[in-house]
């Protein structure tokens, strides 16, 4: 009897035993991508629940809007991942709710995903778009299969799951606590500290006893917990700084300290940043078009001496310099410049060329994607230098001192011209040495707390908060690249008017002159606000003169705001309602933002 008993017992130990060896050998990647898929099934059931809800009418105003956050939650616990190995199908399941245009050849995709789906139940369920409500519920299923499909049946690397992990910690920071993807349901903080529970099991399958990413985590979470209910007062400069900073660092030591190989490749943020303050966070080669195109000191030189010689222009009276001059930081200080050898006035007023490398395309309509190719279309701009490329190599290589630079620079055998992409490719290079992160607020941000003044660090909480202005131009570049993949770059229809006094928005069609979308009409590039301070007046066409008429333009709602009839403005036209004294800190914020 007893050895009857012995041996089921015996059996079931050894199988027990064999079961809890093979899941010890189930690596780290392969139990993450099992939870990942889980975790889409629970998003799934959780919009399920919300579709039923809402098929069903009974559920009032109140239980839809709960039950959609409930399913935003769910989706929050896998952003991380799905941003990062499915971003085309996260682009409508959580993208913003504008119209995507496909720039190679104008497909216009229609936007989908939660928050649209917000839109119907936010800050009141409109009845009368239920039969669209439940299409946009239904349209999740189609990322949702892509997410089962990759996490199911593709091998996910330890170099991605961290890389991934810091990645959505700088997604929190820039577009989490800003509200970016809830703005009118405002539970910025809660979804915030939802997208970072995960990371804790992540983190968990290769910490150590000495690690604290873990601890950090936990931090984080419990700071946006405790300060969840007042979206306007959270203090994101404290969280940045004291909180998820550290998370970041620690995610990226652990990585060298496990010697995780890293498969590298060309992007704008390095791979190796620990915080998006890092000095060297930012690659300024990351959009050249060519692979030789790289930055070094003697492309510097020969393009710094190339910027300033008219001999590019057509009539040898203008160089790059006359509009963007170093003093004025790379502007000209003018409403707008005239066309060369005129008294009449060019299209658009003067951007900056500081940090202009650190955007994927160029000119207010975005019509180029590289510096050199700018560069080549502003010397052949008949308004603007109304010169030739391959005329200008000729005139350089008939210069002795010329010659001698560009052989010493682009060294090449048997060297009997000059090439224009050499031309191109020498101011690029000295276009890409003004990329200056070194501000004031780059020093509060990497531990300097004496570096921003009380009213300056209320400024920036206004800006990432209350004031929206971080809902387009993404910190730490405050353009409109977007983060943190930074691989796009934003346009938006904001109803810039054509004076100050005058409510009628400005002629100029932007981005629709180089596509005929109607998303496009009045759509110019979200420039940066770094050394804004410096580079007055502002907008396309220099109609603003100070910083406090541009916060007061956005504090009104833009041109829709200001009595403006616009169909599709971007900018939300409802008043931001900031104090005198709010607008003022705001501004004292940007000021800041100056290079050194």
């Amino acid at each position: 009897m007893k050895r009857f008993v012995f041996i089921p017992i015996l059996v079931i130990v050894i199988a027990a035993y064999a079961l809890f060896s093979c899941k010890k050998k189930v690596s780290p990647e392969k139990a993450i991508a099992q939870t990942l898929s889980a975790q889409v099934d629970s998003f799934t059931v959780a919009k399920n629940k919300l579709l039923d809800a809402v098929k069903g009418g009974k559920a009032d105003e109140k239980q839809l809007q709960a039950l959609f956050i409930d399913a935003r939650i769910a989706y929050k616990k896998f952003e991380w991942a799905a941003e990062y190995f499915s971003p085309a199908a996260s682009r409508f399941i959580n993208g913003p709710p504008v119209q995507e245009v496909e720039m190679s050849d104008g497909q216009v995709f229609e936007p989908a995903g939660l928050q649209v789906i917000e839109m119907y139940l936010f800050p009141k369920y409109d009845l009368g778009q239920k039969k669209e409500l439940i299409n946009q519920l239904q349209l999740l299923d189609r990322g949702t299969k892509n997410y089962k499909t990759y996490f199911d049946n593709i091998d996910i690397f330890n170099w991605q799951v961290f890389d991934a992990a810091k990645l959505q910690v700088f997604r929190v920071q820039t577009l989490g606590i800003t509200g970016f993807d809830d703005p009118l349901s405002l539970k910025a903080m809660d979804e915030s500290a939802a997208s970072l529970e995960p990371l804790k099991a992540v983190m968990a399958y290769y910490e150590t006893d000495g690690d604290k990413i873990t601890g950090q985590l936990n931090s984080a979470i419990s700071y946006l917990k405790n300060n969840h209910t007042n979206f306007n007062a959270f203090n994101r400069a404290a969280f940045i700084t004291q909180y998820s900073n550290g998370i970041a660092i620690g995610i990226s030591n652990l990585e060298q300290k496990l010697n995780i190989h890293i498969m590298r490749y060309n992007r704008l943020l390095n791979q190796d940043a620990k915080t998006l303050f890092d000095k060297n966070a930012f690659n300024v080669n990351a959009y050249k078009p060519y692979e030789d195109a790289d930055v070094n000191d003697k492309k510097v030189a020969l393009g710094r001496v190339l910027f300033s010689d008219p001999i590019l222009s057509g009539t040898g009276t203008r160089s790059c310099q006359s509009c963007h001059q170093p003093e004025k930081a790379f502007t000209d200080g003018m409403v707008k410049n005239t066309i060369i050898n005129s008294t009449r006035l060019v299209r658009r007023n003067t951007p900056t060329l500081l940090n202009a490398a650190l955007q994927p395309a160029q000119f207010y309509d975005l019509r180029v994607g590289s510096l050199e190719d700018q560069s080549n279309a502003v010397v052949g701009n008949v308004q603007e230098m109304h010169g030739s490329m391959k005329l200008a190599v000729n005139k350089l290589w008939q210069n002795k001192s010329y010659r001698e630079l560009f052989s010493n620079t682009f060294p090449q055998k048997n060297r009997k011209s000059i090439d224009t992409m050499e031309v191109m490719n020498a101011l690029s290079s000295y276009v890409r040495s003004l990329s200056m992160l070194n501000s004031r607020f780059d020093e509060y941000m990497r531990g300097n707390k004496t570096a921003m003044t009380a009213q300056e660090v209320n400024g920036f909480n206004l800006f990432m908060g209350k004031a929206k202005c971080g809902t387009c131009h993404y910190m730490p570049l405050f353009n409109g690249t977007f983060p943190p993949r930074y691989i796009k770059i934003e346009s938006e229809v904001i109803g810039v008017p054509q004076s100050r006094t005058l409510k009628v928005i400005d002629a100029d069609m932007g981005r629709y002159d180089i596509m005929k979308v109607n998303a496009f009409k009045h759509a110019f590039k979200t420039m940066t606000v770094r050394n804004a301070a410096r580079t007055a007046p502002y907008m396309h066409n220099g109609v603003f003169t100070t910083l406090e008429q541009v916060v007061d333009f956005y504090n009104k709602g833009g041109g829709v705001g200001m009595g403006i009839k616009i169909d599709n403005q971007t900018l939300p036209f409802d008043k931001l309602d900031l104090t005198a004294q709010e607008s003022s800190d705001v501004v004292a914020f940007i000021k800041t933002l100056d290079s050194k």
